[in-house]
């Protein structure tokens, strides 16, 4: 053990010490876990499988614990089956794991540190994006929460310090982070097009800052939210055909509002994103270029266990180039110029049959196919740039 490891240590067992020695292990456990699957149609294009003949490819299915082994020190964690198509097959995989460890709490606020794989608290939903109780919809709304990057942004390796201030006006939060992002080949399809032999890894550390406030009644949710990323390629020179060693570099960030009454729920999200592609070599040249999207969206709670949703979203590829033109033309064809946009117009129902059971229905219209994967709906696969999507989804939890 280093020496600079002992007065961690020390500090960790002196509060353990004065943990009830009477109380068990067990009694300090908590276990939970949900199970959901979909039914995923769509007139064209392939959306979670092969949606044109009907997909059952979405299944998530997470079983999570955490221990508090004093009242300063947590330890959490989530196993996480996921079936999305194409872009994932199904292995389990830590979602998150994590000890948060508490320096001060009282009635004014609160500090501490998590260190682990942590979620990032980007935006409204990606915290909880893969519990389908705490979501509006099956699918968030994809210009902003893209599922087909969705590790990209789910959580990083490292350490995130929060704090909390309580007022009579209402509670400021604010999150900075530092950590490896988790990467899959989702990546590379989404932003190289293809899979080229080598690997993408991370470049250095990602940085993340979260600010948000909220009314001392929780009505009004006001919150920005960011991170730096920088990814490298790393080419395998043994492969007669690849790229060169070139690089990605992100910023991503997003401003949130959320209203809530007792029967209504407002939400509106704005979100922005720099890219920077280096190096790659033919056919991928350096450009810049700035993706956007946003969304606006309403519940309506008819009855405690029935709610409707409408939501309408655009989004863009490049703010300069939003017909898609320049990157049909930059991609000699390969990409058609509707896959630079996304304009979605959702309806859903949610009914909660119980507490432990969950139905829901969805449907939307798509003008654009800026939110596909291209993994799922590879080059040169002719896009429709009009197309429906009907969706079911069952969810159960403990």
């Amino acid at each position: 053990m280093s020496v600079r490891a002992i007065p961690i240590v020390a500090l960790l067992l002196g509060w353990l010490g004065s943990a009830d020695a009477a109380e068990s292990y067990w009694e300090r456990i908590q276990i939970h876990g949900f199970a959901s699957q979909a039914l995923v149609y769509t007139s064209d294009n392939r959306w979670f499988g092969d949606s044109p003949d009907t997909s059952f490819d979405f299944t998530e299915i997470g079983l999570n614990a955490s221990l508090r082994l004093h009242p300063r020190l947590l330890f959490s964690g989530q196993a996480l089956f996921r079936r999305a198509g194409e872009m994932s097959d199904g292995d389990i995989a830590l979602d998150y794991g994590l000890a948060d460890i508490s320096l001060h709490s009282s009635a004014e606020g609160r500090l501490g540190v998590r260190l682990g794989r942590i979620k990032n608290p980007l935006g409204l939903y990606n915290e909880t994006r893969d519990v389908p109780f705490t979501h509006p919809g099956i699918f968030l709304p994809q210009v902003v929460y893209f599922d087909r990057v969705r590790n990209l942004v789910l959580s990083m390796d490292g350490a995130m310090l929060y704090s909390e201030l309580y007022r009579p006006f209402g509670n400021l939060s604010l999150t900075l982070g530092a950590g490896k992002p988790v990467l899959d080949k989702n990546v590379e399809w989404a932003y190289l097009n293809g899979d080229f032999p080598g690997k993408m890894k991370p470049d250095g550390n990602s940085w993340l800052a979260s600010l948000w406030y909220t009314t001392a009644s929780e009505r009004l949710k006001l919150g920005l939210s960011g991170a730096t990323l920088s990814i490298e390629f790393d080419p395998d020179r043994r492969a007669p055909l690849t790229l060169d060693a070139g690089g990605l570099e992100f910023v991503y960030w997003i401003a949130s509002a959320q209203y809530n009454t007792e029967q209504w729920t407002l939400t509106a999200e704005y979100a922005r994103e720099p890219i920077q592609w280096r190096g790659f070599g033919y056919p991928i040249p350096d450009r810049d270029a700035t993706g956007e999207g946003y969304y606006l969206q309403g519940t309506y709670r008819l009855r405690p266990d029935l709610e409707l949703m409408l939501r309408y979203e655009e989004g863009y590829a490049d703010v300069d180039d939003r017909d898609g033109r320049g990157l049909e033309r930059e991609t000699g064809g390969l990409l058609p110029a509707n896959a630079g946009f996304s304009k979605i117009l959702t309806a859903g129902l949610r009914w909660d049959i119980n507490a432990h059971w969950m139905l829901r229905a969805e449907y939307a219209y798509n003008n654009g196919t800026f939110i596909l994967s291209t993994r799922e709906n590879p080059p040169p696969d002719d896009r429709a740039r009009y197309w429906h999507l009907l969706s079911v989804q069952a969810a159960f939890r403990f």
